[in-house]
Order: structure tokens, then C-alpha cells, then sequence
């Protein structure tokens, strides 16, 4: 099978793992937050930083550095399974000694216990990494796939339960932790690789060389995407952290839904093509054009009907989402049409350029969000936003010297979405302001969902039939029989 039937089929499977895992989850979530409510969610946002800080220091950058190696021997995957594991072994011992300081800094002291259950986290991990990364080298996601909608699955009906049965955030807690056990009892039940006692030292520096940067950018990314998190809740507390968590949230599910389908499989299909600058940059605009018509109308529409989204998913209880769901639409665009930045300097092996873009990221959204704070979760979700799009030159400048990308023909990329995007945006407001007097509000998110989808696809196949064809033809490859 060719490279781009391959990946093809591995955008298949991918879209299943996504949106089969988010159909699960998103329910679950929903559910949840009609039961719970915001302090629930932001005690166990709170505790998500925390963890969220030493997955960092996990081995999952060794797994990378196996999925991005051209050549791989057994004693690569050994080593790595072996280090993974006895950092999580240190990293469980560190929370459960750190909990009750923690909980004490931010006056929550519920807060400790749920750290030291959610870092057992850290010692079941490490038991499927390997396995993962083996399967995404040969771009087999269809065990992903399988491994993902088990787990979510199986941790959405405890997490559920749970909240029926009255135990509030432990409810949040149990999820998590059924979801990682699911996840690598699955792959240790379909994968023949188990770890052998095949360490070397030479085969770590190998790995190490490139994981150090991909640590390293973890790091400096981590106060990039969660110190609004950390300092809202620090400052205003977990409810307004809470209101904040589940806009952004809902944000991060659909850039996943849109994006990183293409994302997971676009790292091993460009390490592949990393000796062919021609082929990389037309694929390089290939998925960026594919991601931005996609990605594009959703987010306007999400921004246009984000009173009637809220009110109607979660209930009233969480009104003081709607602001915020508002303003983030706009970092949604920025961040599913530039996803595949870091991908490609990762897949050229150009990690060290990626840690210093993290870099700068991290000291502006520390800044930012340190003068916004005090003025409340709307103003950090503006600051957010305006940081985003200020920074956003940067990394595509780095990337054009790296696979002599042409600027002119990269904007051309996002055109169509844009100007059907625009159009459809118009229309939906006026149509809303029209009938929103008349109808109820989920009669009303549904016609004008669907009326903004109808005026979107028209367009396209008016003005630019090509796109749509070229949509289709990556479609039917990924949906045509493996030969």
C-alpha cells in the first residue's frame, strides 16, 4: 500500500477514534455537568494542572522519539518501557507527598486526596506507551481506535454512575482512572510486544536526544496552555474556574473532533516524507487547506449560537460560559489552522526550533494572563485571544525556511474556508435575529446549525468546486478497502 493510502486509511481510523471517543465523552460530559455543576469542575481542573505539570516529565516523549525514528531496534523499545515506568514510580511517590501542601496554597482541602488518586495515573501509563507508539509507526490506528472507544466508553458509565449514586467529584476522579486502566489492558490484550530486559544506555542517548526537546517544549507549552487555568483558580477561585473550564473545553473537543484527526496520523506521514521537501510541502498544504475548511464554519457558527449552545447542552446553571465560549471561538480558528506547525518541525526533527516557539509562547501567556486575571474569566479569555493572534507570524516564518514554504501559497490555503465562512456567518445572524422571537431555543440551534451548514456547502461548490473534490478524493481513499 502506498504512503498516502496509508495515511489515508490512517485519517480513517483516526476520525473513528475522535469522534467515536468524543460522541462518548461529550455525552459523558454533558451529563455531568448538568449534575455537578461549576466548583466540581473547577476542583478538578485544579488538580488536572497539577497532573497535567508532571505528565511532563513522564516517558511519553521517549514514545515519541520511537514514533519519529526512522530506524527502530528492540532495544530502543525496552529502554523506553523501562524508563517510562520507573519515572511514573517517582512521579506517584512526589504527589502523594506534595497533596496536602498543594491543597493548603490554594485553601481547597479537598484538593489533596484527588491528587494522590489521579497520580496512580502516573504508574498505569507508562504500561501501554510503547505499545502505542508501535502501532503508530506502522500507522495502525484502527487498535487506537478500538483502545480509545473502550475506555471512554467503559469510564463514561462509571463516571455517570457515580454522579447519580452521589459521589460527586469523585465521579470526575473514577472516570479518569477507568479510562487509563481500559486503555492498556486493551492494547496489552492486542499487541504481541512485551517489554523485554533488553537496556541500553546507547539506545537511551538516542532517544534522549530527541525527547529532551520535546520535554523541553512540554515545559515552557505547559504555562502556554495552562497557566489560565493555575491563576484563575489561584485568584478567583474554582466555581469562576469552573465557568471558564467547561467553555474552554468544549473549545478543545472540537479542535479535536476537526484537527488532530489529521494531527495523529500527519507526524509519522511526515517523518516519512522528511527526504522529499516537495512532497512534504504539498502535503503540508494539502491538510492545512482540509483542516481550514472544516474547522472554519464550525467555530463561527459555535461563536454566533454560543447562548443557545450553553443554555440548552449544560442548563442555566452555567450562563457565565457564554462570554467566554464567545471570545474563544477565535483562538479555535488560529489553533486548528496552525496545528500542524509544531507537527512538522517535530517530523524534521527540528525539535529545538519547536522548544523556543514554546518558549516564547509561554513567557507572553504568563504576561497576559497576569494583567488580565483581576478583571475576571472574560478578560483571560480576550487575552488569550489577542496574545494568539499577535504571535501567530512567527512560527509559519520558521516553518518556511524550513521546507521553503511560499507565504502567498500558504494564505491561499485558508481563502475558500474564510470567504464561505464570512458569508455564512452573515447569513446566520441575520436569520437568527429574524426568528429568534418565535422559536424555541433548540428548534432554533437546529435550523440555524443547519441552515449556516446549507449556505456553507452551496457556496463551496459554487465558487470553489476543486476544494470539494479534493475533500472527496482523500474521503473515498480513506474509506476504500485496504488491498
Amino acid at each position: 500500500m502506498s504512503l498516502k493510502s496509508k495515511a489515508a486509511k490512517g485519517v480513517f481510523w483516526s476520525v473513528v477514534e475522535s469522534w467515536g471517543r468524543q460522541l462518548f465523552s461529550s455525552a459523558t460530559f454533558f451529563i455531568l455537568a448538568r449534575l455537578l455543576g461549576p466548583e466540581s469542575f473547577g476542583l478538578i481542573a485544579l488538580a488536572g494542572v497539577y497532573i497535567a505539570f508532571l505528565t511532563i516529565f513522564t516517558g511519553g516523549s521517549l514514545s515519541a522519539a520511537v514514533v519519529q525514528r526512522k530506524d527502530i531496534d528492540p532495544e530502543h523499545l525496552d529502554t523506553a518501557f523501562w524508563i517510562g515506568l520507573g519515572i511514573g514510580c517517582v512521579l506517584t511517590l512526589i504527589s502523594f507527598v506534595a497533596a496536602p501542601f498543594i491543597a493548603k496554597s490554594f485553601d481547597e482541602p479537598a484538593l489533596s486526596l484527588v491528587i494522590r488518586v489521579l497520580s496512580l495515573n502516573f504508574l498505569i501509563g507508562p504500561f501501554s506507551s510503547v505499545q502505542m507508539a508501535i502501532f503508530k509507526r506502522k500507522l495502525d490506528f484502527r487498535m487506537i481506535s478500538i483502545r480509545t472507544l473502550v475506555a471512554t466508553f467503559a469510564s463514561g458509565l462509571v463516571g455517570v454512575g457515580m454522579a447519580l449514586s452521589g459521589f460527586g467529584i469523585w465521579s470526575l476522579v473514577g472516570q479518569q482512572l477507568t479510562n487509563s486502566v481500559c486503555q492498556f489492558a486493551v492494547l496489552w490484550w492486542v499487541s504481541d510486544w512485551r517489554p523485554g530486559l533488553r537496556v541500553s544506555k546507547r539506545h537511551f542517548d538516542e532517544l534522549f536526544a530527541f525527547s529532551i526537546h520535546i520535554t523541553g517544549f512540554s515545559f515552557v507549552n505547559f504555562f502556554s496552555r495552562r497557566s489560565d487555568d493555575l491563576l484563575i483558580g489561584y485568584f478567583l477561585g474554582p466555581v469562576a474556574l469552573g465557568y471558564y473550564n467547561v467553555a474552554y473545553k468544549l473549545l478543545l473537543t472540537v479542535i479535536d473532533l476537526l484537527s488532530r484527526v489529521i494531527e495523529k496520523v500527519a507526524m509519522p506521514t511526515f517523518s516519512r516524507l522528511q527526504r522529499e521537501p516537495e512532497r512534504m510541502r504539498a502535503a503540508f498544504y494539502q491538510v492545512t487547506q482540509l483542516t481550514s475548511l472544516v474547522s472554519f464554519p464550525v467555530f463561527a457558527a459555535m461563536g454566533i449560537l454560543s447562548p443557545e449552545l450553553i443554555r440548552v447542552i449544560f442548563g442555566e446553571q452555567w450562563e457565565s460560559s457564554i462570554p467566554v465560549m464567545q471570545i474563544l471561538v477565535f483562538i479555535g480558528i488560529l489553533q486548528s489552522s496552525s496545528i500542524f506547525n509544531s507537527t512538522i518541525l517535530l517530523s524534521l526533527g527540528k525539535s529545538n526550533l519547536r522548544l523556543k516557539l514554546g518558549i516564547l509562547n509561554s513567557i507572553s501567556s504568563v504576561l497576559c494572563f497576569l494583567a488580565a486575571v483581576r478583571f475576571g474569566i472574560v478578560a483571560v479569555a480576550a487575552a488569550y485571544v489577542v496574545r494568539g493572534y499577535l504571535l501567530a507570524p512567527i512560527p509559519v516564518f520558521v516553518i518556511r525556511r524550513a521546507i521553503k514554504l511560499k507565504i502567498l501559497n500558504y494564505l491561499a490555503q485558508f481563502l475558500p474556508a474564510l470567504l464561505g465562512s464570512l458569508l455564512m456567518a452573515l447569513i446566520m445572524i441575520t436569520a437568527k435575529n429574524l426568528v429568534s422571537y418565535s422559536l424555541n431555543e433548540t428548534l432554533l440551534l437546529l435550523l440555524i446549525s443547519l441552515l449556516g451548514g446549507g449556505v456553507y456547502i452551496l457556496f463551496l461548490t459554487l465558487i470553489f468546486p476543486a476544494r470539494l473534490m479534493e475533500v472527496k478524493s482523500l474521503l473515498k481513499l480513506a474509506t476504500s478497502k485496504t488491498k
